[in-house]
């Protein structure tokens, strides 16, 4: 018999699983299944819903907007606005929208640019802001204060407490100027403000001269003035005072500052050896000899000391100038001051103080010097106060 072939099988159709050998690719492995066909399982020509990047707005629409609100910018955004929209149509972006709202927040504000201009208004506006400004860098805390600086306070010098200040330049009229600050020591708990006072006044009196040697070149309605700590600030840690000058009449023009950033060395000297003189001749006692003996001539001890300092220090110092003959003729009148005033320092019963209390007086110098002050470029007119001594 010839051999006989096995029947064969039909032919499947293409593409369907074989019968024989080995089996089919599985859905994940084939290389051409639906499964590894598109992104995440999505075959080739179906969109993707989660691949496709997504639609963007236009930044020049946001700056059109931006700028259209900013009044200062309006021609700007309405530059960017109509950039934006051919952009918007051309990459089909977002931002229709915010670049017409740009464009036309852009021309209202140009047209009241515009207008403003015309009508002055924004210089107006302009000006005002910029005084705004300057008067609040200018407000202070009285505590801000810094020596030399001048400042107004509206007439609120004789109120108890101020809680501003305006920062004035001294050229220009003013109610105060700062001389100096020190801080309160040795108090363990508020000491109450009469205390302070005593203290604030003694110590400002001292600053206040300092800062002002040229003592005619105070106003005569100008005097000490300070600003010192409340209760309610002490229990916050506030220990300063502020010394200033201050009028309480009104204001006054011009810094009244006059120590060694001012003054030259011959004209500092001057003022430091004679004003002495006039200081203690102001602490005169109230009392008369009849009263307080004792007081009275003590205070006369006190004037003869000083002006036996003023002549010595006039002496050992070189004057240069216009002022050499002046300075000379003011030490021979102190030399003649000073026997009289011994004389009245040395009176030994109110009758005899009485005696000799017009000559010692008379042989002062009443000027202290209003020659030599010309000469070296002082203040050569001397204020007259109220209350003076009786040689004035």
């Amino acid at each position: 018999m010839e051999p006989t072939q096995p029947p064969q099988q039909p032919s499947s159709p293409q593409g369907a699983p074989q019968q024989q050998g080995w089996p089919a690719p599985g859905p994940y492995t084939s290389p051409g299944g639906p499964y590894a066909a598109g992104p995440y399982g999505v075959p080739p020509g179906m969109p993707a819903p989660y691949g496709q990047p997504r639609r963007t707005t236009n930044g020049l629409a946001i700056g059109s907007l931006v700028s259209g609100i900013v009044c200062c910018l309006p021609p700007l955004g309405l530059i960017l606005g109509l950039i934006a929209l051919p952009q918007i149509r051309k990459r089909d972006q977002a931002g229709k929208g915010l670049a017409i709202a740009g464009i036309v927040l852009s021309v209202v504000s140009c047209l009241l640019l515009v207008l403003g201009l015309v009508t002055g208004g924004i210089g107006a506006a302009v000006h005002g802001f910029k005084e705004g400004v300057d008067e609040a860098s200018r407000t202070k805390s009285p505590f801000e204060l810094r020596t030399g600086q001048c400042f107004g306070d509206d007439g609120k010098l004789k109120d108890e407490y101020a809680t501003d200040v305006e920062i004035v330049d001294c050229a220009k009229p003013h109610d105060g100027e700062v001389t100096g600050t020190f801080k309160l020591t040795g108090y363990d708990k508020w000491p109450g403000e009469s205390e302070l006072d005593g203290v604030a006044e003694k110590r400002c009196d001292t600053i206040n001269s300092a800062y002002a040697l040229d003592t005619w070149g105070v106003p005569v309605d100008v005097s000490v003035y300070y600003y010192m700590p409340s209760s309610q600030s002490w229990r916050l840690g506030d220990r300063t005072v502020i010394c200033a000058f201050a009028s309480g009449e009104g204001s006054f023009s011009g810094s009244v500052r006059s120590d060694a950033s001012t003054l030259t060395a011959d004209q500092e000297h001057f003022l430091k050896t004679v004003n002495p003189i006039e200081t203690v001749g102001f602490r005169e006692p109230e009392d008369d000899p009849d009263e307080d003996f004792a007081a009275n001539k003590a205070w006369a001890g006190e004037m003869l000391a000083a002006i036996g300092s003023a002549r010595a220090g006039l002496g050992e110092h070189y004057w240069p100038g216009a002022s050499t003959a002046p300075v000379a003729a003011l030490g021979k009148q102190l030399d003649a001051a000073a026997k009289q005033w011994r004389r009245l320092a040395g009176a030994a019963d109110a009758d005899a103080y009485w005696e000799a209390y017009d000559t010692a007086w008379d042989t002062l110098p009443e000027d202290l010097g209003a020659k030599a002050r010309t000469g070296l470029g002082l203040t050569d007119t001397p204020p007259v106060h109220d209350g003076a001594s009786s040689s004035a």
